[in-house]
């Protein structure tokens, strides 16, 4: 075999040889930073869930101790369960966010609510009102069971 020949298949070898690497570089690194990006993700969601846990809870205590109107935490905590343990929900003590929230997810809120008529508003809020003292015992029953629970 003549040596150009050789010299020629030898640098082709290292060509290809430099070629790997190069794309066996990119390709890990990029491996890493996808890794690097999921372990961000993890975390995120980690730390979200927990904050979504810890709202649960305080606006369990908020219900237990009366400083929140049982209808709005219901709302809010049905919201939250959606979330964190959708399938809480259909569980006892804890459907009764769900039936609340059912009740009530018609009524107008914010700004619509400032928008609507005075009279119907007031009509509203005794539904809401009869609607809460109704299931009252059983929202401060699922309010203290929610925040004793584990949702880890």
């Amino acid at each position: 075999m003549p040596q150009w020949l050789q010299w020629s298949l030898i640098t082709l070898g290292v060509a290809a040889i430099v070629v790997l690497l190069v794309f066996i570089t990119r390709h890990t690194r990029q491996l890493r930073e996808h890794r690097r990006q999921q372990e961000r993700q993890r975390t995120f969601q980690a730390e979200r869930r927990q904050s979504m846990v810890e709202s649960i809870r305080i606006l369990a205590m908020a219900i237990e101790e009366d400083q929140v109107e049982y209808s709005e935490a219901c709302l809010r905590i049905k919201g939250l369960l959606d979330h964190v343990e959708p399938g809480l929900l259909d569980q006892a003590p804890y459907r009764i966010f769900l039936e609340v929230h059912d009740s009530i997810q018609h009524m107008p809120t914010h700004q619509a609510r400032q928008q609507t008529d005075s009279h119907f508003v007031r009509k509203m809020d005794e539904e809401r009102f009869a609607l809460e003292k109704q299931h009252a015992d059983a929202i401060r029953r699922a309010a203290t069971a929610i925040r004793h629970r584990n949702f880890d």
